[in-house]
C-alpha cells in the first residue's frame, strides 16, 4: 500500500525536477498543464501541489497555503555522508549538519520551494 504525502510549492516544475533528478522519485500519471503532479519512490507516492491548484487555494479564514515548515517525510540511504556530499555538490540546501544519534543519522535538506526532506541511515 503507498502512502501519499503533499507537498505545497511555487514552482511544480522546479520541484518535480528535483526530486526526480537528484531524489530518485519517477513521475507518475499524466497531468499535463496542471498546477500537479504525483512522484513516486517505492510505497511512497508525493503530491507536488502548485499555485493554482486545489490544495492552495486560500482558507475561508483568507489564510494562504504555503511551502515550508518542519513536518517532513524520511528517505532511508545507505550512506548518509555520501549522499549529502553528492547533494551539496549539486547545489542542494541542508538545514544543519548530520546528526548522529542512538537510532543512526540524519540530515535534513530542503526541495526547491522550502519543503523540508530527511534523509536517514539507520544505525
Amino acid at each position: 500500500m503507498a502512502v501519499s504525502v503533499r507537498y505545497l510549492v511555487d514552482d511544480v516544475e522546479t520541484v518535480s525536477a528535483f526530486y526526480v533528478s537528484l531524489l530518485g522519485f519517477r513521475e507518475v500519471g499524466d497531468w499535463a498543464g496542471a498546477p500537479f503532479r504525483m512522484l513516486e519512490r517505492g510505497d511512497l507516492v508525493l503530491w507536488v501541489s502548485g499555485p493554482g491548484s486545489s490544495a492552495g487555494r486560500p482558507m475561508p479564514d483568507g489564510a494562504q497555503p504555503g511551502p515550508g515548515g518542519w513536518n517532513r517525510f524520511v528517505i532511508e540511504v545507505d550512506d548518509i555522508a555520501d549522499d549529502v556530499q553528492r547533494l551539496t555538490a549539486a547545489g542542494v540546501s541542508f538545514r544543519g549538519p548530520i546528526v548522529r544519534g542512538p537510532g543512526g543519522a540524519q540530515a535534513v535538506l530542503d526541495d526547491p520551494a522550502g519543503n523540508p526532506v530527511e534523509l536517514f541511515q539507520p544505525a
